[in-house]
């Protein structure tokens, strides 16, 4: 096998430092998600997108996707979901008040069905995120997908994970879906913690 001699530039505290060795960058300890660049090529790039280093340094190879799903899209699914399973709570809703004639107790059991809402929306989303479609039927309609770090289908456990995870983005005032604007694969703060994208179909 033909030893490396590649020399790299690293982005250290946004400023780019070297060419460094690959003893160097061991010294410095790189990391997957520090930019790197050789003078063979145009633009900078991620330790772990450079084959040489991910086999070198043994960095878990993550999916290369550009297409990342946008938070208007993201919202627009979010609230197509909220009224399917909204839709699924109060139809049922109107029928028993409908059919039963105790107004007090039919108002008692419609109202039940309502603050079954969000015990239905989370359901549906683990379930349908984890199906071989990879998402909800609002996703579908905007051509999006919740896939791991590695654009792969979610098991059953990791939808569930993630979708409990999003306590946290509200917990946090939603500063925890604002998330999405600061950061280049545009993760809410339930994605980075449960380590999966939402992305979309190539355009």
């Amino acid at each position: 096998m033909a030893a490396i001699t590649n020399t790299y530039i690293l982005v250290i505290n946004g400023k780019p430092e070297g060419p460094f060795s690959i003893d160097e960058l061991k010294t410095r300890q790189i990391k997957p998600t520090d930019f790197v660049k050789t003078t063979a090529m145009d633009d900078y790039k991620e330790a772990h997108e450079v084959a040489e280093l991910r086999e070198l340094f043994g960095f878990k190879q993550q999916v290369l996707l550009q297409y990342y799903a946008s938070f208007d899209q993201r919202a627009t699914a979010a609230m197509v979901d909220w009224l399917i399973a909204s839709a699924v709570c109060i139809l049922p809703s109107f029928a028993i008040t409908f059919f039963i004639s105790d107004q007090l107790i039919g108002l008692g059991l419609a109202l039940s069905m309502f603050a079954l809402i969000p015990l239905v929306n989370l359901v549906y989303h683990i379930v349908m995120e984890s199906s071989p479609k990879q998402a909800t039927y609002g996703k579908q309609l905007l051509k999006v997908k919740v896939c791991d770090m590695q654009g792969n289908r979610l098991t059953l456990t990791h939808a569930a994970g993630r979708n409990v995870a999003k306590l946290l983005s509200v917990l946090t005032l939603f500063v925890g879906y604002l998330y999405a604007f600061f950061n280049k694969q545009q993760q809410c703060l339930h994605d980075r913690v449960a380590e999966t994208l939402v992305i979309r179909d190539r355009l």
